[in-house]
């Protein structure tokens, strides 16, 4: 195969990759814009235009309370996870504390735990210390979850960071935590917005461990919101759509803002290596 022809099959099998998922967010879009109640096949574009099918999915899901209460558990989640993440892996990956090997593996073993594994048993722990049904014990909750990806994340990091950068810092007389935030965190952005961003998504889109410890519904966040909603209203298919696209147009907008630097971070131990 000549080159030219490698990059037509690459370019091609893109260009399939990308309608396999902008195709059906398209549909849920021109879904949303039918009119309320109306029966949707396929693609069909409306003939009228419903924008009034967003405010009536507002009112009814109660998305007002919904949004504040996941706005409020991701933007405590997202800073506190990253911050334990950061300081873990620069302690485990820089420092070599005692017994950085075995916390490391202990990090990797995280990884393979889903949440719903644990989650019946982090219930009746949260509820002895009175946890439950409250914003905090989510937060913790959300943020004990994320740190095996979050240290993992960060080590690699970290691991590729040269280290005469560090060994020169030392020798300046820099202490420990100042080698981290005039050193190491300047060269790590890239790795810390990517590492923001999926935080963001997964805490976000997180609806069994809120489900479980939430019992109150109006403090339950947007996803486990729209679960109830879809019980409700599961046969309004344009209702339902212009729902379901109110509670993922925060992650839409957070990927559009960041994209660049969520690319980069991504893209950073592959261009290094």
């Amino acid at each position: 195969m000549t080159a030219r022809g490698g990059v037509t099959v690459r370019y091609g099998l893109l260009i399939l990759l990308a309608g396999m998922i902008l195709v059906p967010f398209l549909g849920i879009i021109l879904a949303a814009l039918h009119p309320a109640g109306s029966p949707i096949s396929g693609l069909s574009i409306p003939d009228h235009w419903s924008w009034g099918n967003f405010s009536r999915a507002w009112e009814r899901g109660n998305f007002t309370a919904l949004m504040r209460s996941s706005a409020l558990i991701t933007f405590c989640v997202v800073p506190l996870a990253v911050i334990l993440a950061t300081l873990a892996a620069y302690g485990l990956t820089v420092l070599k504390v005692w017994g950085n090997r075995k916390l490391s593996a202990g990090f990797v073993l995280g990884l393979t735990l889903p949440v719903e594994l644990v989650v019946v048993a982090l219930y009746f722990n949260l509820r002895e210390v009175g946890l439950t049904n409250s914003y905090l014990g989510v937060i913790l909750a959300e943020a004990a979850l994320f740190m095996p990806f979050g240290v993992y994340w960060m080590q690699a990091h970290f691991s590729s960071v040269p280290d005469e950068l560090v060994e020169a810092a030392r020798i300046d007389g820099a202490r420990d935590l100042i080698v981290l935030v005039r050193v190491l965190l300047p060269v790590s952005w890239p790795a810390i917005t990517t590492l923001s961003v999926l935080y963001f998504m997964w805490s976000w889109n997180q609806f069994l461990l809120v489900l479980v410890m939430m019992q109150d519904p109006s403090r339950r966040n947007a996803p486990t919101g729209l679960g109830f909603f879809v019980g409700q209203y599961s046969t309004d298919i344009p209702l339902l759509s212009a729902a379901c696209l109110i509670v993922i147009a925060p992650i839409v907008a957070v990927y559009l803002t960041f994209q660049r630097s969520f690319v980069n971070g991504i893209t950073q131990g592959a261009i290094k290596g």
